[in-house]
């Protein structure tokens, strides 16, 4: 009860432009168990073993709750809400991939889009501000996330960490901007006191179970 109080009083003290619809409240109940073995293994598969698996898990409750049926009024689909073009666009790839609407595939097309994404920002930065850019591309698109990052360089900053991003974001043209960053709050609240930032990425580890 208490640890479910401090979430939820992290939660509301953060001013973040979230809205019910498109960000479902979090409790402790969507740190259970459900679907785990799926974001475990996708997690395995596309990043390695050392990269902490929780991280999709947490984006998955603030897609959709983790509600397999979930579809939003852009028709984006299943827990981790992929578009059924963007679906279709990785079962080239990964053609073991079925059903938008299936949990497991849902999770592994999801992981996988994450892990292309992750790649796209290979340019030094810290591993905490990678994670930010690719969840942000995740969200908001890819090309989006590099206007932003153009127009942060063109202002005086180095564009490499995501605080330059949220500092510029309102100048970015065709960005919904408070969608994105309410976005990757969520999800860095979801991880919260469960996780603790070492020097390396590979010390990211979830102390919640």
């Amino acid at each position: 009860m208490l640890r479910k109080a401090l979430l939820l009083v992290l939660i509301f003290s953060f001013n973040l432009p979230l809205f019910a619809e498109e960000m479902p409240l979090v409790t402790d109940r969507h740190w259970t168990r459900k679907y785990d073995q799926y974001f475990r293994k996708y997690s395995k598969r596309f990043f390695g073993p050392a990269f902490d698996w929780h991280w999709f898990k947490a984006q998955g409750i603030a897609e959709s709750g983790l509600r397999a049926n979930a579809r939003s009024w852009t028709n984006a689909k299943g827990i981790m809400q992929l578009m059924p073009r963007t679906f279709a666009e990785l079962k080239k790839k990964n053609p073991d991939l079925r059903k938008v609407t299936d949990p497991r595939w849902n999770i592994s097309a999801g992981i996988y889009y994450d892990s292309s994404l992750f790649s796209k920002w290979k340019e030094d930065r810290e591993f905490l501000d990678r994670v930010r850019f690719m969840l942000g591309s995740y969200n908001a698109g890819f090309r989006t996330i590099l206007r932003a990052q153009k127009v942060s360089r063109k202002k005086g900053y180095s564009g490499k960490d995501w605080d330059s991003i949220k500092t510029i974001a309102p100048q970015v043209s065709r960005w919904r901007d408070k969608e994105t960053l309410g976005y990757i709050n969520k999800i860095e609240i979801l991880m919260g006191d469960a996780a603790k930032q070492n020097k390396g990425w590979w010390s990211w580890t979830l102390i919640k179970q």
